[in-house]
């Protein structure tokens, strides 16, 4: 198994818990992480139809047999009445490192904490790989960017469309697997499961085409009624289904900063994907060579931009604090760090060459903000990292 970089918060967490919560998207690793992290735990999978029965119909014994040592508690969502009882052993036997909590369904799951272990439980999501944990790589603090460049070993023959047509799922790294394969299972074996517990839905042909439909808006400003319009459904079906496919960690909304500068600010959130493998899957694209030339490259790129600072605070056991910046007039920045003291700006340009207009917007803001020295970063698709213009330009797999 290939170390995550979340493992130092969750074992931290341990030592001062005891409930620890672990949700992510289903196939993201939080099983195989959970059970190489607390091997001595006895672990149950809730997702076994007589262990759910035997939780749901006397969860007083079920709970007793783990006086002595924790336990695993894997799709605990699918027991939600089990949380109570949770509750009252803690609250009976004040020790950290109790249970350990994992589930896909991060709606049902953090709907039953909130209400049972608020101040109990220490939450934490896992997202597949990011790219310095699929190599192996130490993962440099979100704070760096835009004021170092870290020493990373450019990765060999890789390119750039290469992972980011495969994703980033470990299943399919781990097992050498096609990824489009895996990723048609995966995307059935999602609208089957998940889907259908959470909402009440009969037609997925439709859901399904409503999956495609955001492919295609994907890095766009969110138009719901453009959306449920193209669909076929209802702006309050859409808005369901969108929130459905987040709390699934299958896309994300980034919302607008508002920075004032005395203009009139896009305050409409943008929607991305939080895997560009899914995302050229649902767009049909077959080929990591097709990338090169494809209208949507630069949509893909910015996804894995996004996603992978995403990943980097959630592993780090921090809230995101991303964004992006739009006026009305049209000026844009594509990523908004929000480190509390200070913002730090982020173009992405899918482009391999470095070219004058892609500072375009970071100067603008540097203008507007009265501060031209202030850090500020660009990623971008080519090899080399350096200072440009007062910007730290990081390659795509080195920031």
């Amino acid at each position: 198994m290939l170390p995550r970089q979340i493992e130092r918060k969750i074992r931290q967490a341990a030592e001062q818990y005891p409930v620890i919560t672990l949700t992510g998207p289903r196939q993201s690793g939080k099983t195989t992480l959970i059970r190489s992290m607390f091997p001595d735990m006895q672990y149950f999978s809730l997702e076994d139809p007589e262990l759910r029965n035997l939780a749901s119909e006397d969860p007083r014994g079920f709970l007793a047999q783990f006086q002595e040592k924790g336990v695993i508690l894997d799709e605990v969502q699918r027991t939600p009445d089990l949380f109570s009882y949770i509750q009252t052993r803690v609250d009976e036997i004040d020790r950290p490192g109790q249970f350990i909590l994992s589930g896909s369904q991060n709606f049902l799951l953090m709907k039953s904490i909130s209400q049972t272990l608020a101040g109990r439980c220490a939450i934490f999501h896992l997202l597949p790989f990011s790219i310095n944990e699929l190599r192996q790589l130490p993962q440099p603090p979100l704070e760096d960017i835009g004021q170092k460049i870290p020493s990373i070993p450019e990765p060999g023959d890789t390119n750039v469309f290469d992972p980011l047509f495969t994703g980033f799922y470990p299943r399919i790294h781990d097992k050498k697997l096609d990824a489009q394969d895996w990723l048609k299972n995966y995307t059935q074996t999602y609208l089957e499961r998940d889907v259908r517990d959470l909402i009440n839905i009969g037609d997925l042909e439709s859901f399904r085409r409503f999956m495609g439909l955001c492919a295609g808006r994907a890095g766009q400003l969110l138009n719901l009624s453009s959306l449920a319009s193209d669909c076929g459904i209802t702006h309050t079906t859409a808005k369901r289904w969108l929130s459905v496919l987040e709390t699934g960690f299958i896309v994300t909304l980034l919302r607008p900063h508002y920075q004032n500068f005395n203009k009139r600010l896009v305050k409409t959130p943008k929607l991305f994907f939080l895997d560009t493998g899914l995302l050229c899957y649902l767009l049909r694209i077959r080929n990591p060579k097709d990338l090169l030339l494809h209208a949507a490259r630069g949509t893909i790129f910015e996804n894995y931009v996004v996603a992978e600072l995403l990943k980097r605070r959630f592993h780090d056991g921090l809230e995101p604090d991303l964004y992006f910046w739009r006026d009305s007039a049209g000026h844009e920045l594509d990523i908004i760090i929000d480190l509390g003291n200070q913002l730090i700006p982020v173009e992405v340009k899918s482009g391999q060459t470095l070219a004058k207009d892609f500072f375009k917007g970071l100067n603008f803001w540097k203008t507007m903000s009265n501060d031209p020295s202030a850090a500020s970063a660009l990623i971008y698709a080519g090899n080399r990292s350096l200072y440009q213009k007062n910007t730290a330009v990081y390659s795509w797999w080195n920031f």
